[in-house]
């Protein structure tokens, strides 16, 4: 059976263990799903247990099948770093030679002047911090001054948060596009980051209004390939805003993980045009790991591995599934409330493709985009080994 549309759904900051560079990063003994299943006495993901989760690494409650459904391993990254961008453009194809930049002491302080200028506005923070807790301890002194709040954190990020009836959203927009445009050279974080907020000083709540303005790919990624040769791509999630909307035919905006599983489930449903669909569920990394929840973090794990049963059932034979994710953000690793530096699990199931098949380590997440590209019948990015021919019945 041809395959004819390929579905990748990320588990943001699901690692599956140390990788042998962690202890540069500060990650030595990390590993996120592992520690999150340790830590409530197992998980309960039978979903994810048949498909081969628990044959890639121990896993407490999770078994190894006997006859695993997925083809099944686990990928290395070999850019340096360890944030979401780094990550996804490297399974579409992108190999980073250094880092993004980032700035754990704050901006330098004609840069933010410079940006304060251009976009008319005031801002106060510009610290490393915790998203809600910046907005706690900030929130009141912003809705007084109206000055946005700007903070970083371990990643390449520039995030500015604004309370929505302070700063209207599209405002906050505007902010972040003329901070984008400024922010090159030395200072071209991986990501600006609209990150709205509501609520009262003691219970400000982000909203699901957030928006990424990333840095657009410097060479052609496995999403370029497949538009560009008529094969429609579905991003769902925040996949448009990492790939800066390049390569992407269409979009679903969403609010949490179980928005994102209804997205594919709708999307497989639809005899719809698309090729790739491309679905990111950020709760994990978001909500729990940088908040070191690692309960909350299993829960909303097991939530997704319920969602992921009606995925499956929906799936037709000329379909593939592709499970993995973009770093880890082990929440039980409390000395700090970064994405830590770990391989990422890959599952790859479907009726076109053998069963049980072990891929072994692959040596950079871009064996990914080579693989789909081969079975998409396009050509590959620079960057990857496919493994098509391990997986092909």
């Amino acid at each position: 059976m041809p395959i004819e549309r390929v579905l990748i759904i990320v588990a943001d900051a699901c690692g599956v263990g140390e990788l042998p560079d962690a202890a540069n990063y500060g990650d030595s003994g990390a590993s996120t799903i592992p520690h999150i299943a340790e830590a409530v006495g197992g998980l309960n993901v039978p979903n994810l247990q048949k498909l081969g989760l628990g044959n890639i690494v121990p896993i407490p409650g999770v078994p190894p099948s006997i006859s695993p459904l997925a083809c099944f391993g686990k990928m290395a990254e070999r850019s340096p770093g360890k944030d979401s961008t780094t990550g996804h453009w490297e399974m579409a194809g992108i190999i980073l030679d250094a880092p993004f930049p980032v700035f754990p002491g704050g901006f330098p302080a004609d840069l933010v002047r410079q940006i304060e200028m251009k976009a008319g506005v005031k801002t106060i923070g510009n610290v490393a911090a915790s998203g809600t807790e910046i907005i706690e301890k900030l929130g009141e002194e912003h809705i007084r001054t109206g000055a946005v709040i700007l903070y970083t954190s371990a990643d390449s990020v520039f995030q500015l948060a604004g309370h929505e009836e302070i700063i209207p959203v599209p405002e906050l927009y505007r902010i972040c596009q003329v901070s984008r445009e400024i922010l090159t050279g030395e200072f071209d974080v991986g990501r600006v980051i609209a990150r709205p907020f509501i609520g009262r000083p003691g219970s400000f709540v982000r909203t699901a209004s957030r928006k990424d303005f990333s840095r657009f790919p410097h060479s052609a990624t496995m999403l370029d390939i497949l538009k560009g040769s008529g094969r429609p791509v579905l991003a769902i999630g925040k996949i448009y805003d990492l790939f800066a909307g390049r390569g992407i035919s269409s979009s679903v905006k969403t609010a949490n993980n179980g928005e994102v599983m209804h997205a594919c489930l709708k999307a497989l449903s639809q005899d719809s045009d698309h090729k790739l669909i491309f679905a990111n569920c950020v709760d994990f990394d978001q909500l729990w790991g940088h908040r070191n929840d690692e309960v909350n973090f299993a829960r909303s794990f097991e939530e997704m591995d319920k969602d992921l049963g009606d995925v499956l059932r929906a799936m037709k034979p000329s379909d593939l599934l592709v499970i993995t994710a973009d770093h880890g953000c082990d929440p039980t690793q409390k000395q700090s409330t970064d994405h830590t530096r770990e391989y990422v699990p890959l599952l790859v199931f479907g009726a076109g493709v053998r069963h049980g098949v072990n891929l072994g380590t692959r040596t950079t997440f871009a064996d990914l985009g080579a693989t789909i590209c081969d079975i998409l019948a396009v050509s590959r990015p620079a960057a990857g080994q496919s493994f098509w021919e391990m997986i092909r019945v």
